[in-house]
């Protein structure tokens, strides 16, 4: 085949996988509701995986804190073989039930956590061993995976089969099973942050500010939900110490800093509440 051949080829399996998503949009849902519970309650959400698989958990987990502003604690990513799986393949390390297990026990995983496994095959050792310890100790259990008829789903409360059929090079789980994968866990990530009020209209409030490109962007969305200018903007965020839950109070009621602050305080940090909407 060409190059043009190959490229055409995989695009046409490509589209393939959105179309698989949707089938499971259901589950997903169930999820999304099953994880905002468990994290109103005081639980975390904790990604388990083993190669590819764990590679995906590893980037949404890591994304999440600094686009919604939650603590790294409450979004947790295990892959098999630890910190050097990311970057590089770690021989047998999905080969261990046990590992999974004790990489749970190591976070303490209490009834109120949620646990998602992923496995593309849904039959990763590490993956199912995590599973099995989630359910003795009561955690809620989802799986991410591509065929339904596999152990990971029975040891799952909720399970998620996207099956896109063969994959163009035999095997590779890191093609549509792994572009599946991204969009199921942007999915339950995002729509379980908008549910729990880190996001305004569909701007990123609590989005943090770490370089000036992020900082530009906070003033652009206090404009947008505020309908402020330039100039308010920029003096909003810096009074209210770059918080923009803060300035768009202030922006939106037309207070200063710490009113605002007692406000979104009375409010239990509910910014619409706060905002009386």
């Amino acid at each position: 085949m060409t190059a043009l051949e190959i490229v055409r080829l995989m695009n046409r399996e490509d589209r393939r996988v959105a179309a698989a998503v949707g089938q499971g949009l259901p589950a997903i849902a169930r999820a999304v509701d099953a994880i905002v519970a468990a994290m109103r309650g005081g639980g975390r959400l904790i990604y388990v995986g083993a190669g590819s698989s764990g590679r995906m958990a590893v980037l949404d987990a890591a994304e999440c804190p600094p686009t919604f502003g939650i603590s790294k604690k409450k979004m947790i990513a295990l892959i098999a073989g630890g910190r050097r799986a990311v970057t590089r393949a770690v021989e047998g390390a999905e080969d261990s039930a046990a590992n999974g297990a004790r990489d749970l026990r190591r976070l303490k995983l209490g009834r109120a956590d949620v646990v998602v496994g992923i496995a593309a095959s849904g039959t990763t050792p590490y993956v199912l061993g995590a599973m099995k310890y989630a359910q003795k100790r009561g955690a809620t259990t989802i799986a991410v995976m591509a065929n339904r008829d596999m152990p990971l789903a029975r040891l799952a409360k909720i399970a998620i089969a996207v099956q896109v059929g063969a994959e163009v090079l035999t095997g590779s789980t890191r093609l549509k099973a792994g572009t599946s994968q991204k969009m199921v866990l942007n999915m339950l990530s995002t729509a379980v942050m908008v549910r729990l009020g880190h996001v305004y209209e569909n701007l990123m409030i609590d989005a943090v500010m770490t370089n000036k490109k992020l900082q530009g962007r906070a003033v652009r969305i206090l404009m947008e939900a505020s309908g402020a200018g330039v100039s308010a903007a920029e003096h909003a965020l810096r009074a209210a110490g770059h918080d923009m839950r803060v300035g768009l109070v202030m922006l939106k009621l037309g207070v200063e800093a710490q009113e605002a602050r007692k406000k979104l305080k009375a409010a239990g940090g509910n910014l619409r509440t706060s905002l009386g909407e």
